[in-house]
């Protein structure tokens, strides 16, 4: 028996927000002071730095669980199996669902019973929940999905990882850029095929680390304190990723038995393009190797970070064929790894 991804999908919302949509917001440092660069600068340096030129929002009618909707029932779809059969539908988000123009989360009920309603699913005996995780969340259910298929506990499990990010930023903090919306879903299930996920690695760095990234009052000092926002210290989380993803990568990637030569793509959390270059750059010097080219596909230039979706919504996008100039063939090696709030590690390879 092998644990494998049988299938995916994935919604990209169709609101396109480009750098120089950022051109009339008014930037402000974390006292509240101006800028002294344009924002014509700004958003120069940012595109620099993170690769992204543009991402995507849910519109108004839209929210996070209506988008893991639409990415199940394509994932479902794509594996052709009946949704009774499911054991468990495991969500991954940060913020619950948020409605357009408030401020309030809703979580109750969890987000994956919502999906399973949505999803008409009768049978009781489909377990839905949801987790947190920070970025790394799909990954990490991914994991959880795995642990329950080898314990006999399931056979097919609905993984999602979904967010609307657009409806936590600071409109007056530069790092309000980074982040978007989207969703992405798979189906994990015992099967009899060949390869699947063959080692996986996680862990938490709390101690000092718990508060990169947190929710914290908007830098307008104007508005009300009460209300949070996401912010992040960004060279913090950098060096952070930079010593310790690559780390947890091999130690995973030397579990599997598979060699740092027969990996074909790496599919690391699109977090920002130079940090993740870096890390992956960093994880084969390990091996006194250099990093290969072409080998790490990337979504970020037009979606943007939209966290827990990033890796699924990267994964289908490969496999149908959508992202330029990166394909995948039946029996590559990959790592799958992100970093996130938490802070937060994990990695899976995968021979697909």
């Amino acid at each position: 028996m092998q644990i494998k991804i049988t299938g995916s999908g994935s919604y990209i919302p169709s609101l396109r927000v480009t750098n120089e949509d950022f051109s009339k917001h008014e930037f402000l440092n974390e006292d509240g002071t101006n800028f002294k660069a344009s924002n014509e600068v700004i958003a120069r340096k940012f595109v620099e730095i993170t690769g992204i030129q543009e991402r995507r929002y849910a519109t108004a009618d839209m929210n996070n669980s209506d988008m893991a909707f639409i990415a199940s029932k394509k994932a479902i779809k794509n594996a052709k199996i009946d949704p009774e059969t499911l054991d468990y539908i495991i969500f991954a988000h940060n913020y619950g669902d948020i409605k357009h123009n408030t401020i309030q989360s809703d979580t109750v009920p969890s987000l994956a019973s919502r999906v399973k309603q949505k999803l008409a699913i009768k049978n009781p005996k489909c377990v839905a929940y949801d987790i947190l995780f920070g970025c790394p969340g799909w990954i990490e259910a991914t994991i959880q999905a795995t642990a329950f298929i080898k314990a006999g506990m399931a056979k097919k499990c609905l993984v999602i990882g979904s967010e609307t990010l657009s409806r936590v930023v600071d409109i007056h903090d530069r790092d309000s850029m980074i982040y978007s919306d989207g969703a992405g879903a798979t189906i994990i299930e015992a099967t009899l095929d060949n390869g699947g996920i063959l080692a996986t690695e996680s862990a938490t760095f709390a101690i000092d680390e718990a508060n990169y990234l947190y929710f914290g009052e908007s830098f307008n000092k104007n508005l009300d304190p009460h209300v949070r926002y996401i912010k992040m210290y960004g060279r913090k989380i950098y060096e952070f990723a930079l010593t310790n993803v690559p780390l947890a990568m091999k130690d995973c990637l030397d579990k599997s038995g598979v060699s740092i030569n027969q990996i074909k793509k790496i599919l690391i959390h699109q977090a920002n393009e130079k940090m993740d270059e870096a890390i992956v750059s960093r994880f084969y010097k390990l091996y006194d190797q250099e990093m290969p080219e072409n080998i790490m596909p990337m979504s970020i230039h037009k979606l943007g970070n939209s966290s827990v979706a990033t890796v699924p919504t990267l994964f289908d996008l490969l496999t149908n064929g959508e992202i330029e100039n990166q394909s995948i063939q039946k029996g590559d090696y990959l790592i799958f790894a992100s970093v996130g709030a938490g802070m937060n590690i994990n990695a899976f390879v995968y021979q697909y």
